[in-house]
Order: C-alpha cells, then sequence, then structure tokens
C-alpha cells in the first residue's frame, strides 16, 4: 500500500517577466495566488511545505533562486518524515482546482513513475506528482550543477498525463498579458 502524499508549493523565483511576485497577485477572495493553491494543496496532501520568501501561513524553506528544479529539492530535503512521494505545484496556476490536484495524487499514489501533466503537447512539471526516487535524483542533478527540469526528466521515470479537458484549471500566469487572456484583469 502507497504512503502518504506530500504537496511543496513553490512561491519563489524571480517573476522577471510578471515585473512582480506571483506568488502575491491577488486571486479574488481567496488572498494571493500563494495562499489561494496553499489552501487547494492542504485538502489533498499532508504535509505541505512552501518553498520560497514565506507568503503563506504553511511551513516553509527559503528559495536559493536557482529555479524550481532546486527549490524541489530543497523542499524535499524539509520532509520530516519524508513522504512516498509528494505534488510539486508551482504558485502560478490561478485556475488550479481541487479536482485536478485529487486526481493528480491519486494517480501519482498508484505509480513509482513521476505523473506530469501534458497540455496540448506541452508537459506541466510544476503541477505534479513526484515518487521519492524522483527526490533524490533530483537532490543529485543540483549538486552536480543541473538546473533544468529536462534534466530530471531525462533520469528519473515519468508518465504524461493527458490532461487536455484540464487545460483551464492547469493554465499558468507567466506575464501580465496572461491576466487578460485568462479574464483577471480587464486591460493592461
Amino acid at each position: 500500500m502507497p504512503g502518504p502524499i506530500g504537496a511543496l508549493l513553490l512561491t519563489g523565483g524571480a517573476s522577471r517577466r510578471m515585473g512582480t511576485p506571483k506568488a502575491a497577485l491577488p486571486a479574488g477572495p481567496e488572498g494571493t495566488f500563494a495562499a489561494r493553491t496553499a489552501a487547494l494543496l492542504l485538502r489533498v496532501a499532508a504535509p505541505v511545505i512552501e518553498v520560497g520568501p514565506g507568503w503563506t501561513q504553511l511551513p516553509h524553506v527559503a528559495d536559493e533562486g536557482e529555479g524550481p528544479l532546486a527549490a524541489m529539492s530543497r523542499g524535499w530535503a524539509a520532509f520530516a518524515p519524508q513522504p512516498a512521494g509528494a505534488l510539486v505545484v508551482a504558485c502560478d496556476l490561478p485556475r488550479l482546482d481541487e479536482a485536478v490536484l485529487r486526481a493528480l495524487a491519486a494517480d501519482g499514489a498508484e505509480s513509482r513513475a513521476a505523473v506530469i501533466p501534458e497540455v496540448g503537447g506541452r508537459l506541466q512539471p510544476v503541477c505534479a506528482y513526484y515518487p521519492a526516487a524522483a527526490f533524490v535524483a533530483a537532490i543529485d542533478l543540483v549538486a552536480a550543477g543541473c538546473r533544468a527540469f529536462k534534466d530530471l526528466l531525462a533520469v528519473a521515470p515519468y508518465r504524461a498525463w493527458p490532461a487536455d479537458a484540464w487545460a483551464d484549471a492547469l493554465a499558468d500566469v507567466d506575464t501580465p498579458a496572461d491576466l487578460v487572456r485568462l479574464g483577471m484583469v480587464d486591460e493592461l
């Protein structure tokens, strides 16, 4: 029987294209992007840790600004005890919903490989499930100087999880124009 599933909420990053921290963007009555995503994760996983500067009330570890693979490695090291696997979710998915996370967690719990949503032929590695072995591989890669998720996907088994039906929930925000595209603001 699989063990528990944890979650890492990634709230760090430079947000260069956005011009302001995405974690602090307003998400309506739910507060900020980071607070909204933290609440979703708490409903489907335990423990949940924020990797970033502390935008939420979750326990957190600092993000050293080395990218999401390094953040994933730092977060995994903070779990005590370490779960069988964990969801890794960036805070820039303002339409993410609990149903997607529950389905991903359930599918991940039955897999020995990472389960990464694929929308329109594009993998979504920062809204995915990773088993413990993938985190160990990530830690080794970061120690060797690798920083890209493609490096992890080259060495850790993964399965693309068809998610075109959830494209809206998996739409990420990288620029102010994305906020307009998603109807979160009327204009720039």
